[in-house]
């Protein structure tokens, strides 16, 4: 009921709507404040971040406001591309509050990167914007768009990257790659610092992280897997220290494992480490094996190796965008017709158990063996200058 209101009330206020936007504004110093919004999940977020980059450099001069899940907003305070942030609480929750304070900013152009309908076309209308921009437009709010027409949904875009690029491309932005960016501060690297010494882990001492869980079922590696790798990888490398990481919700998983593991090198850092610090947690690593998951966009926005497990899901719409080579993705096939997907009944997916722990083993060690080579190369051209000098 709720719904099929506003979306009446939204219809009667298009029609009288005295806001005549002129495309030859776009791009231009006549777009001065830019409402981004990109309100679900850490993963989906991190795929906005090259649009970002898009709008900053496409309208230098104006002031871009980041309409971003409260969960994540201590994450992207710093963000280089970002003017100020706006928290979102989900679904209806405060949502005509937002609304007003949306409103209240004088937005010329809104930008939605990616957020959950019905709330996000709306929001953005209701900002006031001249200019709204939405890809995929298949929802049933898209007459409020300026890209009403022709009707695209993802499909056509290789990767969810892209189809946010072409987004920002619509509203005036300029062409970029399609890296991820997430700066880590200083003070969260030191943060960082401390908490490993308290664990025992030196710096310079080999880091890997695992992450067992994710946001459905059908993306996760089962546990027993996990701990298989951890043991043999441990056993391999007599100075590798092992990370858990992971919500507070999947503290008791990483537990498990850790347990199954059974060594002092391995730090449970589940819902311990302060989301501001993750980025630095992963960006101190030597590699992350994970599903597809937010912490594995996470780890690829910072610069870190990632061994990424798929079935449920296709690594060519989700999976590393850039710097493919440094990457090990392991793709397997679904075994469900239909795949249910968000709704699998499984505890261990079938699908994700066609991932043998030896190739993930051996993905792991080419990752790490090729870290190795690139530090003890950089060790060998300092010294080398050193020596000509």
């Amino acid at each position: 009921m709720r719904e099929r209101l506003l979306h009446g009330a939204l219809r009667a206020a298009k029609s009288l709507d005295a806001r005549r936007p002129d495309p030859a504004e776009l791009g231009t110093a006549a777009i001065a404040r830019i409402l981004a919004v990109s309100s679900t999940a850490l993963g989906d977020t991190l795929l906005s971040t090259p649009a970002l980059r898009s709008l900053r450099e496409g309208y230098p001069g104006a002031r871009i406001s980041f309409l971003v899940h409260s969960d994540l907003a201590a994450m992207f305070r710093a963000h280089p591309r970002i003017d100020e942030l706006i928290p979102y609480h989900g679904g209806w929750r405060r949502f005509l509050r937002l609304a007003l304070a949306l409103r209240a900013r004088r937005f010329d152009l809104a930008c939605i990167l990616h957020g959950n309908e019905p709330q996000a076309t709306p929001l953005a209308y209701l900002s006031g914007a001249r200019f709204l921009f939405k890809l995929p437009n298949t929802s049933r709010s898209r007459f409020l768009l300026a890209n009403a027409q022709p009707v695209r949904d993802g499909s056509e875009f290789a990767h969810g990257v892209d189809e946010r690029l072409e987004t920002a491309r619509l509203a005036g932005g300029t062409r970029t790659d399609r890296r991820m960016e997430l700066p880590v501060g200083e003070d969260s690297r030191r943060a960082l610092a401390a908490m490993l010494r308290a664990r025992g882990i030196a710096a310079g001492r080999p880091l890997v992280a695992l992450q067992a869980g994710a946001s459905t079922r059908s993306r996760r590696w089962a546990p027993s897997r996990h701990a298989e790798l951890g043991r043999r990888l441990l056993a391999a490398r007599e100075r590798l220290h092992l990370v858990l990481t992971g919500s507070s919700s999947e503290r008791a998983l990483a537990a498990d494992i850790a347990a199954a593991i059974g060594s002092p090198r391995v730090w449970n850092a589940a819902g311990e480490v302060p989301i501001e610090h993750l980025p630095a947690l992963l960006e101190r690593c030597d590699a992350l094996v994970s599903g597809d998951t937010g912490p594995m966009h996470l780890a690829l926005a910072v610069g870190t190796p990632v061994v990424a497990l798929f079935a449920v899901s296709d690594a060519r719409r989700s999976g590393p965008a850039c710097d493919l080579e440094r990457h090990r993705v392991i793709q397997k096939w679904r075994t469900c017709d239909p795949c249910l997907s968000k709704r699998c009944p499984y505890n261990e997916p079938v699908c994700m158990k066609n991932i043998a722990v030896d190739e993930v083993l051996a993905a792991a060690n080419a990752v790490l063996d090729e870290a190795r080579g690139t530090a003890l190369s950089a060790v060998l051209d300092r010294g080398a200058t050193g020596r000509s000098g």
